[in-house]
């Protein structure tokens, strides 16, 4: 089928100026991109009249990885221009999921992914995996990195201790033998179970490993906040004992108590680009985050898994040495309720019935709600939800958010917690940068941010013939007003979808028409191998 886009003007994924010009549009590919094309034969023709012409979106921090399977059409995704996204964030995700630590992974992974009896959970491979996702037919493009959580788990459990050398080759192994299914690189979060008991020998074996396929090392760094600039020491150097192309996942500053730490912050990045370094990275244009509450927990608390933290939140003393710990701080660790405060995380996700008044709720809330202090009364909801809550912080400082935003390697994502009350981002994070930040706050021009959403991931992650508007590559197309354009979900009301997003074209199917969804389902499992 063709279809002929006219009238509109072109922002190409590469940063060029706009240009008047018709794309046309045959089965699943762009065959002609050209002014003066108005007239050509389509069996579909689209008139983009005061719209913009943009590759689809890529969304390279996502955390769809289970509601793709459960409900493939990922709307809140879809319906804000994006076509494509990368999935096995944070080094916690499905796969590879050895049968034994089926249970255990599932209570690990509930506050990020969400829980579901829908599925499988058969996925010992990321092969196996991206099976999964091919027989779900997804709404958009989907593409897979190996989580470092996973292989650890794999290979030898989920205790705290460094790995042996037997243990060690088979993560190796393990990371091999995942890339060789197409993944696109490695991912870790490193205030995540069982990624934060690693090391630097560790993840750079591992990255190493990646490196021999071009992948890329996605990492949440150790820390955000008061330690940023040795967190960011330690990724710099694992970065280059590897040689891996490098990439910060929602890179940001944490605490206005940190706001000193900047300027350090910016020169460390440079100054590993001037070495040599590969680096980039993403970011939500928000000031708040989102995440699993168990993070508020000091690390030792996460200690062999979710049952065991379920447990030592059963003992009184225990939780006296919780409290005292998270008052009074731990070197290296990310205190989150030190940057943002009690009053400062919401409640946005639990899985039983009985606590859902508490969605909403920020931690002093809930303990009003409660007749609890505010600790005791999250420590008494992580242990009735079996640590499967999701939560909003709010972490840091606009001026922040838009000097990123205009780095020149940032790109755009939404790392959006699909389960519950979610943050906003995971409904209009691409439109905010293109309506509050071009439009209304001329932050950056539309050029460039369309550059950022789409040519610079392509290029970031080598997703091959995707993220530009060029003859040839793949009909992933986002036609939006920039008169228009903008978020409409907020804290209090996040599930809503954006204005001004036309049409989506993904490999070719128009699956968002007008502003509405066509039930169209035309994504792809992409692998980096091309298998």
């Amino acid at each position: 089928m063709d279809i002929l886009i006219k009238n509109g003007r072109v922002a190409d994924g590469g940063g060029q100026a706009l240009f008047d010009a018709s794309v046309l549009v045959r089965d699943d590919r762009i065959v002609r991109v050209g002014a003066g094309d108005e007239n050509l034969k389509a069996d579909r023709v689209i008139d983009a009249a005061g719209c913009i012409i943009a590759p689809g979106f890529i969304d390279t921090h996502s955390h769809s990885d289970l509601r793709v399977l459960v409900e493939p059409e990922v709307l809140p995704k879809v319906m804000q221009g994006i076509t494509t996204e990368i999935l096995g964030q944070d080094g916690v995700s499905l796969a590879p999921l050895p049968r034994q630590y089926v249970a255990a992974w599932r209570k690990n992974l509930a506050g990020l992914e969400g829980d579901s009896d829908d599925i499988s959970w058969d996925y010992p491979t990321a092969e196996k995996y991206l099976a999964a996702l091919e027989e779900a037919k997804p709404g958009l493009n989907e593409c897979y990195l190996v989580p470092h959580g996973n292989v650890r788990m794999e290979a030898m459990g989920l205790d705290n201790r460094a790995p042996g050398p037997e243990e060690m080759a088979r993560m190796r192994d393990i990371v091999r033998r995942d890339m060789e299914a197409g993944a696109f690189g490695l991912s870790s979060g490193l205030i995540y179970l069982p990624c934060l008991y690693s090391k630097d020998d560790e993840l750079a074996g591992l990255c190493a490993e990646a490196e021999k396929f071009e992948g890329v090392f996605v990492v949440h760094q150790r820390s955000e906040a008061d330690a940023i600039l040795d967190s960011m020491k330690e990724i710099i150097g694992i970065g280059k004992r590897a040689g891996i192309r490098t990439h910060w996942s929602h890179f940001k500053l944490c605490g206005k108590n940190n706001a000193d730490k900047f300027e350090a912050q910016i020169k460390l990045f440079e100054d590993a680009k001037k070495d040599g370094l590969r680096v980039s990275f993403d970011q939500y244009p928000y000031v708040a985050g989102s995440t699993m509450l168990g993070v508020i927990l000091p690390p030792w608390v996460h200690d062999g898994g979710t049952d065991k933290l379920l447990s030592r939140l059963e003992s009184p003393e225990m939780r006296k040495k919780i409290v005292a710990d998270m008052e009074r701080g731990i070197p290296g660790w990310d205190n989150f309720i030190n940057f943002a405060g009690l009053d400062g995380i919401f409640i946005t996700s639990v899985k039983n019935e009985k606590n859902r008044r508490a969605i909403g709720m920020n931690l002093v809330q809930l303990g009003e709600a409660r007749g609890r202090d505010p600790y005791n009364a999250t420590f008494d909801l992580l242990y009735e939800e079996e640590n499967a809550v999701g939560m909003v912080d709010f972490y840091g400082l606009e001026e922040h958010v838009i000097y990123f935003l205009r780095m020149e390697e940032q790109n755009v994502c939404t790392d959006g917690l699909l389960g519950g009350k979610p943050h906003p981002r995971v409904y209009g994070a691409f439109p905010r940068v293109l309506g509050k930040y071009c439009r209304e706050e001329k932050a950056l021009g539309i050029e460039a941010a369309v550059r950022k959403m789409t040519g610079r991931p392509a290029e970031v992650f080598q997703i091959k013939d995707r993220g530009f508007i060029k003859e040839g590559y793949f009909a992933d197309i986002c036609v939006f007003n920039p008169d228009t354009i903008i978020d409409k979900g907020d804290y209090q009301e996040p599930a809503r979808y954006p204005e001004g997003i036309e049409y989506v074209i993904i490999n070719g199917e128009v699956v968002v028409e007008k502003g509405r969804h066509t039930g169209k389902r035309a994504g792809r499992v992409l692998r980096k191998n091309g298998s």
